[in-house]
């Protein structure tokens, strides 16, 4: 067991993010929903009008540098929001700085940066959380509930799919997007909550095999992808990942198929119960119909959520649900999904002992 700091009780935590893009508002929103308990002190981007706009809508304190916020922002937690491939260097950063790290999906574009952050973690005593709000989703974890209660007895099948579409513009909008170093591809980047539910779900990988392609957009990774998947427990499975659906968004689902029961959770973003069957009754059935919500944001409502985890963590109430070791979970599947893609050949995980 790791040593951390004793849990704040006797005021409100206070957070600072650096990186005030467009993912950037539902952390806003989140830290709002728990301001009695949390605030906002501090805020940095690179940009100067997109700071000033973002110091406008919260009234927090702006800053240049994430130096100069380390430096003068009495933050006890970090939001890192930035691009992905920026994650790694940032974080070591806060880490060596003693402050505890939240940091955006996915935690870093290469498996080496993804240790080396839990790493400066472990060796600075602070806590690093990964954000997989989509665990929050009542659907899924409706999901998750029935797969620990073993409702589906052998699991046979499990199917991923995300079709979305994301045009050449806003692969432009920066040049950022769409390069290996870092943002990655429809795999690392839009459908990683996706990936994320392959371990949290069914369990952990045995082997895979990818074949990745960029069909549309003028990029350096892939716009469309599709993984074979074997799991420990003898379950077979796909994932079939798109950007290129026409005219819009229409697809984020898992379907799990077992020995006694199937379901497929569906919508835009895993948001609809469209099949829930099972061989025994339980009392989860009769939240299914309540679990369902209508959204058009493929971001879902779980920041809310998450931040309360996050907040009971580092008041010393809870444990966390996504920390680094959780997020190198999701990053080693990515990661070995991507070099099956290269060398044309299954890999086998984990990728190291």
């Amino acid at each position: 067991m790791r040593n951390y700091p004793a849990g704040i009780v006797d005021r409100k935590l206070r957070f600072a993010l650096v990186g005030c893009g467009r993912i950037a508002n539902n952390h806003f929103a989140a830290i709002r929903q728990h301001r009695e308990r949390c605030e906002l002190a501090g805020i940095c981007d690179i940009d100067p009008r997109t700071l000033a706009e973002a110091a406008d809508r919260t009234g927090a304190e702006a800053y240049a540098t994430l130096d100069d916020m380390l430096a003068h922002c009495n933050a006890d937690a970090f939001i890192v929001t930035t691009p992905s491939g920026l994650h790694p260097e940032q974080a070591v950063k806060i880490a060596r700085a003693g402050r505890h790290i939240i940091t955006e999906k996915p935690m870093a574009t290469r498996w080496e940066d993804g240790k080396r952050m839990v790493a400066a973690a472990d060796a600075a005593g602070v806590r690093l959380f990964v954000v997989k709000q989509n665990r929050r989703n009542p659907t899924l974890q409706l999901l998750k509930s029935a797969v620990e209660k073993k409702r589906f007895g052998r699991i046979y099948m499990v199917n991923l799919n995300v079709f979305w579409t994301r045009p050449e513009e806003y692969y432009n909008s920066a040049k950022w997007r769409g390069t290996w170093e870092f943002d990655g591809g429809a795999f690392m980047n839009q459908a990683s909550h996706y990936v994320d539910l392959i371990d949290w779900i069914v369990g952990p990988v045995e082997s895979l095999q990818a074949y990745t392609a960029t069909l549309a957009r003028n990029i350096e990774v892939e716009d469309t992808g599709v993984i074979s998947l074997r799991w420990r427990n003898g379950a077979l499975g796909s994932m079939n990942v798109t950007m290129l659906t026409y005219p819009r968004n229409m697809e984020g689902s898992i379907t799990v198929l077992g020995e006694y029961g199937s379901v497929r959770i569906g919508g835009v973003a895993v948001n609809e119960v469209q099949q829930w069957e099972f061989a025994q009754s339980d009392p989860d059935d009769a939240l299914v119909r309540d679990a369902s919500y209508q959204t058009t944001s493929v971001y879902g409502f779980g920041h809310p959520l998450y931040y309360d985890n996050v907040i009971r963590v580092l008041r010393g109430e809870a444990e966390p649900e996504t920390d680094g070791r959780e997020g190198l979970k999701s990053l080693e599947v990515l990661v070995a999904a991507y070099m099956s893609a290269r060398d044309g050949k299954r890999v086998a995980l984990p990728l190291e002992y």
